[in-house]
């Protein structure tokens, strides 16, 4: 952004050539448009729900992130750790990572993520814990792994190895898949903060506590599920005429009760 100098003289030129605004009388009835480039984002409905988002993952199933230092795709094997692998799919298809920063990067240790920018997201998915998966898979350079607190505490935040840290596999880090394209773009991401930031501040305040006090830190543009792909509608061509009589109505088979 080029920065533009004036000199006092200059500034009160250019102030004497500016014609004051003219007054306008609102009209009664009339709301302010707000443009929609400066309307705040809002959460996807779905993340405040995180009961409602349990869909079983594909067995083995591709995510492309879009980040401010550029893209990676991450290969998630759900045979390596069930229930990570779910609520890797689960966050991604909804949404949860649009925006969310890299908040903890130690070069040649890991970069960690998964704290949302919306702190009412936070709020509920803090208390969303999953049953630890038994650990499968060492955590290699690359591999992808869901943060914990002890036992039976993952929630949202996940971390990027940069190196084999297999001294994790006995603390219960279980890998569910691993960076498959883009790894370099993984290594570039802004690390000068490494563990300034608050992890409470951020859940409680979100985007708007980073920005402030962290303004270089890089995030997720945003992150969706590329394969396998949604398969396309299958479209039928018209038959020839038919003369046939329509077959009598069949009743309709009853539904379970719903538990």
């Amino acid at each position: 952004m080029k920065t533009i100098s004036l000199t006092l003289a200059g500034c009160l030129a250019l102030m004497a050539q500016t014609p004051a605004p003219k007054k306008t009388t609102p009209v009664a009835g009339v709301k302010k448009v707000v443009p929609a480039a400066n309307r705040p984002v809002l959460a996807p409905r779905a993340l405040l729900n995180p009961s409602l988002l349990k869909a079983k993952a594909p067995e083995v199933f591709k995510a492309k992130f879009t980040t401010t230092k550029g893209d990676f795709v991450v290969e998630a094997h759900r045979v390596w750790a069930p229930l990570g692998a779910d609520r890797f799919y689960n966050l991604v298809k909804n949404g949860f990572f649009t925006n969310a920063a890299f908040f903890r990067v130690i070069p040649n240790f890991m970069a960690q993520f998964g704290l949302s920018a919306w702190p009412n997201v936070n709020n509920v998915w803090d208390k969303a814990r999953m049953q630890d998966d038994p650990v499968k898979e060492t955590n290699r350079t690359g591999y992808i792994t869901f943060a914990t607190a002890g036992p039976n505490t993952r929630t949202t935040q996940l971390f990027i190895n940069y190196k084999d840290n297999a001294n994790l596999d006995s603390q219960g880090f279980a890998p569910f898949g691993m960076v498959t394209e883009g790894m370099d773009v993984v290594t570039k991401i802004e690390s000068k903060y490494a563990e300034q930031p608050a992890q409470d501040k951020i859940t409680s305040e979100g985007k708007a506590y980073l920005d402030a006090n962290f303004p270089d830190l890089d995030r997720i543009t945003s992150a969706r599920i590329t394969e396998p792909a949604s398969p396309a509608p299958t479209v039928r061509k018209p038959g020839p005429a038919t003369t046939a009589k329509p077959a009598p109505a069949k009743p309709a088979p009853a539904k379970p009760a719903a538990k």
